[in-house]
Formats: C-alpha cells, sequence, structure tokens
C-alpha cells in the first residue's frame, strides 16, 4: 500500500523539522510525498502591491523564489534520508494554505498531512502558530503537528483521550493500527469521568476500536477531573506519553479547544508530537 502524505512548508526551520521527522516516522513505508508552499498570502500582503501590473511580476517572482527553496528541501531530504520507498512532489501553488491543502487531499486522497506547530513567525508563548490551528480546524484529513525543536524518536507510549461518545472512522483507527504495531506502541485511552459505567454507545464505540487496534497493546484508563485538560497534562507527565492523538469531530473536547482563540491560555502546552484525527466521512 503506498501512504499519501501532504507536507506544507513556509520554508522556515520548523517547517523543515517536520520534514526530517515525517521521512524519518514513515521510513519503512512506501510513500507518496507531496511538499507543498502556498503562497497567495505572500503576495497579497507584501509592501510593494499597488498596481496589477506589479501584482502579475510579484506572482512570478514568488512563484519562481518558491520553487527554487523547494528544489533545495529536495535536495537536502536526498542527503539526510535517500529512500528508495519514497517519492517526492513538489508544488508552488497560488491559494491559501488551507484550500490547497483541502484540494490535494481530495485529489489525491490523502492520508496524513504533516507540519509544524508554528511557523515562521515562532511566537514561543503559543503552543500552536495561525497556520497550524487553521489546519487543524479545517483540512479533511489526520493531521501530524511536530513541535519546535521535536526530534524523531519511535513513540512507545502513545495518550488517546476519548469520551467514547463519537463514533471512529475506521480509516482513521487503521492509520493509528498501523502505527502501533509499527513501532510496537502501547497505547493508552484516556477517559475522564466521575462515572464508571458506560452506556451502551459508549460500550460499542470501546468495542469497535478495540476490534480495529486488536494486533496493538491497549490500556484504558478512567480518571475523575475537573479539568480535562489538566488530566491530559498529568497523564502526560506521570506516563511519560510521548505522542498524542486526539479526535476533532463536532462537539468533541478538541473541537471546543480549537475554536477557544485562547487556546495557549487553557494551558495544553503540548511538547510531543499531535495526531488529529478528522471525524469526517471521506469517499
Amino acid at each position: 500500500m503506498m501512504r499519501k502524505i501532504v507536507i506544507p512548508t513556509d520554508f522556515s526551520e520548523n517547517a523543515m523539522n517536520a520534514i526530517r521527522y515525517a521521512v524519518e516516522f514513515f521510513k519503512y513505508e512506501r510513500c507518496d510525498v507531496f511538499i507543498m508552499h502556498a503562497y497567495a498570502d505572500e503576495v497579497y500582503d507584501h509592501n510593494t502591491l499597488v498596481s496589477r501590473e506589479i501584482f502579475d511580476e510579484l506572482k512570478e517572482t514568488v512563484h519562481r523564489n518558491s520553487d527554487k527553496q523547494l528544489a533545495k528541501i529536495l535536495e537536502e531530504i536526498y542527503q539526510i534520508s535517500p529512500n528508495p520507498r519514497h517519492t517526492y512532489n513538489t508544488l508552488s501553488v497560488f491559494g491559501t494554505l488551507i484550500d490547497q491543502a483541502n484540494d490535494l487531499v481530495d485529489k489525491e486522497n490523502v492520508d496524513i498531512l504533516i507540519m509544524g506547530t508554528r511557523g515562521k513567525t515562532d511566537d514561543r508563548n503559543l503552543t500552536f502558530g495561525s497556520n497550524t490551528l487553521q489546519v487543524l480546524k479545517y483540512v479533511k484529513c489526520p493531521v501530524l503537528a511536530i513541535p519546535k525543536g521535536c526530534k524523531y524518536h519511535q513513540p512507545k507510549k502513545i495518550l488517546f483521550p476519548t469520551d467514547y461518545v463519537l463514533p471512529f472512522m475506521r480509516r482513521e483507527l487503521k492509520l493509528l493500527s498501523t502505527i502501533t504495531k509499527s513501532f510496537r506502541s502501547k497505547t493508552h485511552f484516556l477517559y475522564v469521568s466521575s462515572f464508571e459505567k458506560l452506556s451502551i454507545r459508549q460500550e460499542d464505540n470501546k468495542a469497535f476500536i478495540t476490534s480495529i487496534l486488536s494486533q496493538s497493546e491497549l490500556e484504558f484508563h478512567r480518571v475523575e477531573a475537573e479539568n480535562l485538560t489538566t488530566a491530559i497534562n498529568e497523564f502526560i507527565k506521570q506516563h511519560e506519553i510521548d505522542f498524542l492523538v486526539m479526535i476533532n469531530s463536532r462537539h468533541s473536547y478538541l473541537e471546543n479547544l480549537l475554536y477557544q482563540s485562547t487556546i495557549d491560555k487553557i494551558g495544553l502546552h503540548i511538547k510531543i508530537p499531535f495526531l488529529t484525527m478528522q471525524n469526517l466521512q471521506r469517499y
């Protein structure tokens, strides 16, 4: 099976770090990798943009520059990780990151998008930069966000907080199943609730997870906590978790988090790779 991966870049060190992580993470799989730079904002927000003629010139200049930078990235990849299992495609596209990423996800039936949690602006008070937040909210495929400076190592302890209320997508759980099997990881499911007994819906959803991940090592935890974020942060520390998985769908904890502009005041300060699975039907 060929894994389809999209990696957007703004040519920052954080973006390059995410590329290095991605090629290591999937090094044993056959992958078709699309490295994409969407540059519409660079053109529209440029301080010399005063007329349509200048617009066309500027657009051409930015496009050429983008192609050059992408060629450099390819050179670096071939130096650090020449891998016959991977094929690379570079794309300079005039459009917004979200639109272009979603178009590519649809067209190529992409399995996962991988990017740094922060880009060029790199405000160190923020856990997620604005582009990453937009991608986590709106791109219709799983997103793996790599924190600044996060070096690749095999994920051995995965945390998956869930209330078992939302149904899971088979395709996305299969992705998690592949990851856990490849790295022989243990997945810890964290249910934050003061009620021990699950409803029939929750039991069925839990059974579905267990069946898809039947070849992986799973551990189920329930904790009582006032605040889900605190519970997640504490669990990561106590169990030395090195990879976080969450579901983003309507009315989920993650959706509430993402739609508050104060995401960083909430205090989910993630220093480990963070896989967001979008609970959306894709055909």
